[in-house]
């Protein structure tokens, strides 16, 4: 039995543990539900806005708080992945440094002293499936591509890339800063739909132990 694969991929004020997670997005296959966290500020209009920039169906909801942000994507969680054969997928999610979804998590809901939501939840990171069972090298670069934008544009047709309203990861923080959360939105979308693509297509040419699928579940619980 085939796992039903979900990308879930945020986006943070910055790389400290002083900073918070601005957006949590998960991709599933009738569309995309984004939580984004605008520390207080109205921002009005952002599904709406987000909805004309992307094809596909995405639901938005805006929180006060990292915290209620946290708490309405734990009970999504819940409801969502009980009960369903599910495979949680990240692009780079869980090596410091180089993908941080999975471990800026784990350290955001220790401080808030939120239950763990994945519980029973099997997770598989997409990057090294992609990077090592796929030839990413491109004819004017000496390197493979490793990035999700650059090996996505690689393998699969780019259309995610064209919806993308940043040129750098790193202009999310930006984006947050100055309260241009609809802009946030859009790239948090883009980059599961990527990543979402790259997942299918490892489906489509990969065996199930490349997938590397390991459990998310605490070794204790509350």
């Amino acid at each position: 039995m085939t796992l039903e694969q979900v990308v879930v991929d945020i986006e943070t004020s910055g790389f400290s543990v002083d900073d918070v997670v601005t957006t949590v997005g998960f991709a599933v296959p009738l569309g995309v539900r984004v939580f984004v966290q605008t520390n207080g500020q109205e921002a009005p209009g952002v599904e709406a806005a987000v909805g004309d920039r992307v094809e596909s169906h995405v639901k938005v909801t805006r929180h006060e708080s990292e915290r209620e942000l946290f708490e309405a994507v734990s009970g999504f969680v819940e409801v969502r992945f009980r009960d369903e054969d599910v495979l949680l997928v990240a692009y780079n999610g869980e090596r410091w440094k180089g993908g941080f979804d999975v471990p800026f998590l784990r350290t955001q809901y220790a401080h808030h002293d939120i239950d763990w939501p994945f519980t029973d939840v099997p997770y598989a990171d997409v990057m090294p499936l992609v990077t090592n069972r796929f030839n990413t090298t491109v004819s004017d670069e000496d390197e493979p591509r490793g990035d999700l934008a650059g090996v996505y544009e690689a393998l699969c047709d780019g259309r995610y890339g064209d919806m993308d309203p940043f040129a750098e990861s790193s202009e999310a923080v930006t984006a947050y800063e100055n309260e241009r959360f609809a802009e946030l939105v859009v790239h948090n979308v883009a980059d599961m739909l990527r990543t979402r693509s790259l997942g299918r297509l490892a489906e489509r040419y990969c065996s199930k132990s490349d997938f590397n699928v390991k459990s998310l579940t605490p070794t204790t619980e509350g």
